[in-house]
């Protein structure tokens, strides 16, 4: 971690007065990051907690009533933790630190559940249920995930996915998702068969490029060891020594998801992720992933996980919304 151990800083938080606080970070790396790109990072945080923060030297100091000094002061342990054990600060982890589900007494390295290694990150479970998630995609064949967009489905499955394709574990990964409408009408589509089904798998080539590179995944990509496919394409074959991801589900039927949980081959897992909110079809009744998950959620070989609007990582907005459509729905069905 460029050099860094967990013992080569110091994090010093002295209380000034009853609404100052000052916090010194020795390790400039570190200090950095936290503060982030013209000090873009403690605006966020000030926004989050509540608080006035000044910044000079290695010194931040914050004011601000007692609870929102609390909340500050585990914001930046938490930052500093995810530094030591990631060596970088997203903006999304700004809004974790302030967020987070963790007592102020497991905010350290060790509360980072289910760390994945990837060539070009390391990533972490940001909540108890992306934690289970990860758990689920290593110690189960087939995982089904129901949850809003933004709750990790698709990023933390082709995580793991990636990293036992470096491992060898896994011969091949393959993404896989719906193109157009259930029944596939990809012929009406002008250009070849990559050019019509590319703009359906966008998502899932830029959580690919985000992990493992552009160049690194075009290349596994041209050596068949990354298959990004439409759904149609997994009719009539054995899936062996793979990791399989059917990613949107929500607009596959019953049968065709069916078909993909049924092409499970020796050594091979299957992950089935959709948003049952957000159906693309023209008939929503006919998406096939509430029923299938209906069908199969007694078998013990198989481990469903349901996110929610708590799971959502990303701006604290997007929570709100799923959580006002929520509403919304509930309504106008009573």
């Amino acid at each position: 971690m460029s050099g860094i151990s967990k013992l080569d800083y110091r994090l010093n938080i002295k209380k000034l007065d009853s609404q100052t606080i000052n916090i010194k970070v020795s390790n400039n790396e570190i200090l950095m990051s936290i503060v982030g790109q013209f000090n873009q990072n403690l605006k966020e945080l000030e926004k989050l907690t509540n608080t006035i923060i000044f910044f000079r030297g290695n010194s931040i100091t914050c004011k601000g009533k007692k609870d929102n000094l609390e909340k500050f002061s585990e914001a930046i342990k938490f930052l500093v933790n995810k530094y030591l054990l990631t060596n970088y600060i997203e903006k999304e982890d700004i809004l974790l630190s302030v967020n987070n589900e963790m007592s102020p007494q497991q905010s350290n390295v060790k509360s980072f559940k289910q760390l994945i290694k990837t060539p070009r990150k390391s990533v972490i479970a940001r909540s108890e249920k992306q934690s289970d998630y990860i758990k689920a995609l290593k110690e189960y064949d087939i995982i089904m995930s129901l949850g809003p967009a933004g709750t990790g489905k698709t990023f933390l499955a082709a995580s793991v996915a990636i990293t036992l394709l470096m491992e060898k574990k896994v011969d091949r990964v393959i993404l896989s998702r719906p193109a157009v409408e259930a029944g596939e009408k990809l012929g009406f589509l002008p250009g070849d068969m990559k050019e019509k089904v590319d703009p359906y798998l966008r998502p899932l080539y830029d959580a690919l490029y985000e992990l493992f590179g552009v160049d690194k995944v075009d290349k596994k990509i041209e050596s068949g060891e990354i298959e990004i496919a439409p759904l149609a394409f997994m009719r009539g074959r054995t899936l062996k020594n793979c990791f399989a991801i059917l990613d949107e589900a929500q607009n596959a039927t019953e049968t065709q998801i069916k078909m993909f949980l049924t092409r499970i081959g020796e050594n091979s897992k299957l992950v089935v992720n959709g948003d049952p909110s957000q159906i693309d079809l023209i008939n929503k009744s006919q998406s096939g992933l509430i029923k299938s998950k209906n069908i199969v959620k007694d078998l013990n070989e198989i481990k469903i996980i349901k996110f929610d609007h708590t799971d959502v990582i990303r701006h604290p907005l997007v929570s709100k919304i799923i959580r006002a459509y929520q509403k919304k729905s509930t309504d106008d069905k009573s």
